[in-house]
C-alpha cells in the first residue's frame, strides 16, 4: 500500500493488482478532507486512513463511493460519522448484495469449487468478520454535483451504468485529476457487472474528454487519458468478436476460447474475458442492463479458461495472479 501525490494537496492510495479485492483509493487533503473509496475491509482501510491522516490530521469530513463492489466500500464503517456520497444505485445494491460474514463463512469452506477457490486465494489476507456494510448517506442523482472544497471545485459525475448501475467518477478540473473507480482498470482485464459495452466505452471517452493529467483507476497503475482510451479499444474489440461468434452460434464459453486477446493477454487475469463476452451475449439477445448475473457458473468457466490456455501452451496463462 502506497500513498503517492498525483496533485498539489490530491493523493492515491495505490496497491498492487493482486487480483480480487485488490484497489486503490483516493484523498483531496482540503477542507477537512474527502476521501475517495474505502477498501476490502476494516484492517486495510484502517492502514488507509493512517496515510492520509499523514498528510492531513483529523477524520476526513467526507467519502465518496464510485459503486458499491465490497473492494471499494467495505471499510466505510471507520468513517460512518461523515457525509457519505453515492448514487442510489449503489446504495440499493449495497443493502441487498451478500453480507461480508456470509462470505467470510463461505470462504472458509475446506471444499471450495474451483471457480470460487480462485477468487478465495486472491482476498485470503482480507477478514470480513467485522465489516459492517455503511451506505451512503447523501444520494447522487444522474445530474451530478460539485462541492466546493477549500476553493476549488471537486465534481462527482455520474457515467453508470457502465461496469456497475451506480458507476460514479470524482474530477478535479483545477487540479486535472480524475478517481476513476471501477469505470477503468489499468492493465487488468475489467469485469462488467451490468451496464452495456457502449455505455461503458462512452464513459471512458469522457474520462479521456476531460484531458486529466492523471487519472486514478479503480484497479491499477494510475495513467493519463490513453489508459482510458486503451480499455475503451479492449471492450469494444470483444463486443465486436462476441457478436461475430453470437451469429455463428457458439456458446459463450466456447467463443472465449476461441477469441485472439493479442496485447491484452498480458494483462493481468486474462481469463475474466469469459465475463465480459457473457455480458456481450447477453446484450446481443435482448437483455436488460441490470439483468441478474449468477456469477458462480462464470467463475467456474474462468478457471477452465485458464486451465485451457495452460494446456495449450504448456504454461501459466499470461499475467495470471492465481
Amino acid at each position: 500500500m502506497e500513498l503517492r501525490s498525483v496533485a498539489d494537496g490530491v493523493y492515491a492510495c495505490i496497491q498492487p493488482d493482486r487480483g480480487w479485492g485488490w484497489s486503490n483509493s483516493g484523498f483531496v487533503a482540503r477542507d477537512g478532507g474527502l476521501v475517495v473509496d474505502t477498501l476490502m475491509d476494516v484492517a486495510h482501510t484502517r492502514r488507509m486512513l493512517a496515510l492520509y491522516a499523514g498528510v492531513l490530521a483529523g477524520e476526513p469530513r467526507r467519502l465518496v463511493n464510485t459503486h458499491h463492489n465490497a473492494d471499494h466500500c467495505w471499510g466505510n464503517q471507520l468513517l460512518s460519522d461523515a457525509e457519505i456520497y453515492g448514487h442510489r444505485f449503489c446504495a440499493e445494491a449495497m443493502t441487498r448484495d451478500l453480507k461480508p460474514q456470509q462470505l467470510q463463512a463461505a470462504l472458509g469452506s475446506p471444499d471450495l469449487p474451483p471457480g470460487l477457490r480462485w477468487f478465495a486465494d486472491d482476498v485470503s489476507e482480507f477478514d470480513f468478520s467485522d465489516v459492517e456494510v455503511t451506505p451512503p448517506n447523501r444520494l447522487v442523482d444522474d445530474a451530478g454535483l460539485t462541492l466546493d472544497l477549500g476553493g476549488r471545485a471537486l465534481e462527482i459525475v455520474y457515467v453508470g451504468p457502465a461496469h456497475t448501475g451506480g458507476d460514479l467518477i470524482v474530477h478535479l478540473p483545477e487540479d486535472g485529476v480524475v478517481f476513476a473507480g471501477d469505470v477503468l482498470f489499468q492493465h487488468c482485464t475489467p469485469i462488467g457487472w451490468e451496464g452495456t459495452t457502449e455505455r461503458w466505452a462512452q464513459a471512458l471517452e469522457r474520462i479521456a474528454a476531460l484531458e486529466p493529467h492523471v487519472i486514478v483507476p479503480g484497479h491499477g497503475e494510475p495513467c493519463g487519458p490513453e489508459g482510458a482510451l486503451e480499455l475503451r479499444d479492449y471492450l469494444r474489440y470483444v463486443f465486436a468478436e462476441a457478436r461475430r461468434f453470437h451469429e455463428m452460434e457458439v456458446p459463450a464459453e466456447e467463443a472465449a476460447r476461441r477469441i485472439d486477446l493479442g496485447p491484452y493477454a498480458r494483462w493481468t487475469q486474462p481469463e475474466r474475458l469469459v465475463f465480459n463476452v457473457e455480458r456481450a451475449y447477453r446484450e446481443l439477445r435482448g437483455g436488460s442492463w441490470d439483468e441478474t448475473i449468477d456469477a458462480m457458473p462464470l467463475f467456474e468457466a474462468a478457471v477452465r479458461l485458464r486451465r485451457h490456455w495452460e494446456t495449450r501452451d504448456g504454461a501459466p496463462a499470461p499475467a495470471s495472479t492465481s
